[in-house]
């Protein structure tokens, strides 16, 4: 019979070597110009190896510890001794696993990359399909990364202002802001569309769920001028770009002249467990270590990731849009950030409306408020 110390011994071992191994392996191969080792998914496979190597020395460093003793009645000492190991399993395996979905959910991958995270979304159509003229550009963000927009001018011969619009999460420019960047235009709005990093043809394979992209936002309403787009300037996002605009305003001092957001979350951490509880899974304690491990992995705090509170901060006027039935946010929470608001502002349920743009639900509905909206900007504006 197999001594258990040995065996966890030797599987710490062999892990740390496999670990070892693979980390040589792939610097050989990267000097040498086969493979390129920044689009490997490299980060969870070497954290799963380390938290393996670690738990199998842990455990066997308890067990070679737990002093043998006769007793006259060994098998409840026994079991507590099975249930401490595997509590300690069960932790490690938990946050090992969570750890895992966290960078799969928050990476994606380029064509012809393999590993964790979903492939890249790219577009499938373009305004054109609309009867839309349009140009592309591509704004600067550092020496190395960019965010690729799509510039729809007015219908109008003198637009009244520019509407910058951002997408939910891993969706595009062309999926979801082509529509309302139509209706725009017939209202006689410049719009600009902006991917955010990590989609469509902008740069990068990582999103944050409105964290960093709220340093998107600002990039794109900050280079209006250089594009030479007429102010008012209005912001306009959907779900994960509703957060990402709030995010903007205030922690990075973004001003806008006027807010449009569509089914907008409360609070990041609800909107895990709304979605966990939504595929039958515990949200305790799945949700709490997933926010977690992905502030780890990108350098954020997820906790703090609150557009009830972003709310607060807003200073201009504000139209807040959401579906009754939407399975993500409910619209008690959503009265709950409107409240928030002192500005002047409006808020429209749609009672059909699940987690999608009521657009694309009751269109003259969806025109109808927003016109009204605009129109009460510009009177605002004038007066």
């Amino acid at each position: 019979m197999s001594n258990p110390y040995q065996s966890l011994m030797k599987a710490g071992w062999v892990t740390l070597g496999l670990l070892t191994g693979l980390a040589l392996l792939v610097i050989v191969l990267h000097e040498l110009q086969i493979v390129n080792a920044w689009q490997l998914p490299l980060q969870p496979v070497l954290a799963f190896l380390s938290c393996g190597s670690m738990a199998c020395f842990i455990t066997a460093g308890m067990m070679k510890r737990t002093p043998v003793t006769v007793s006259s009645s060994p098998r409840p000492y026994r079991w507590r001794r099975r249930l401490l190991y595997f509590s300690i399993f069960l932790l490690i395996s938990i946050n090992a696993s969570t750890y895992l979905a966290a960078y799969a959910l928050t990476h994606v991958r380029g064509p012809g990359q393999w590993g964790i995270g979903l492939p890249k979304p790219t577009h499938i159509r373009t305004p054109e399909e609309r009867g839309l003229s349009y140009t592309t550009h591509r704004l600067p963000i550092d020496s190395s990364g960019w965010l690729e927009v799509w510039h729809i001018p007015a219908d109008e011969a003198s637009s009244k202002g520019t509407v910058v619009l951002f997408p939910g999460n891993r969706s595009t420019k062309d999926r979801q802001l082509i529509g309302p960047a139509q209706s725009f235009s017939k209202l006689g709005y410049d719009s600009l569309l902006v991917d955010y990093q990590g989609v469509g043809g902008s740069s990068g394979y990582t999103t944050t769920v409105g964290m960093r992209e709220a340093k998107d936002v600002v990039v794109a309403v900050d280079a209006l001028p250089s594009l030479k787009l007429p102010p008012p300037v209005i912001v306009y996002g959907v779900s994960m770009g509703s957060a990402a605009i709030l995010n903007a305003i205030a922690t990075q001092n973004l001003q806008p002249d006027a807010v449009i957001i569509e089914l907008p979350f409360a609070r990041f951490i609800d909107a895990v467990r709304s979605r966990l509880r939504h595929h039958q899974i515990p949200p305790f304690p799945l949700a709490e270590l997933l926010v977690f491990w992905g502030g780890v992995q990108h350098g954020v705090n997820g906790f703090s990731h609150n557009p009830v509170e972003f709310a607060r901060a807003i200073q201009c006027p504000t139209l807040v849009m959401q579906g009754q039935q939407d399975p993500w946010t409910t619209v008690a929470e959503v009265k709950t950030l409107f409240q928030q608001i002192t500005a002047p502002k409006q808020l429209v349920i749609a009672s059909d409306g699940g987690h999608h743009q009521l657009i694309g639900i009751d269109r003259a509905l969806w025109e109808t408020n927003l016109s009204h909206f605009l129109q009460s900007i510009n009177a605002d504006r004038e007066s």
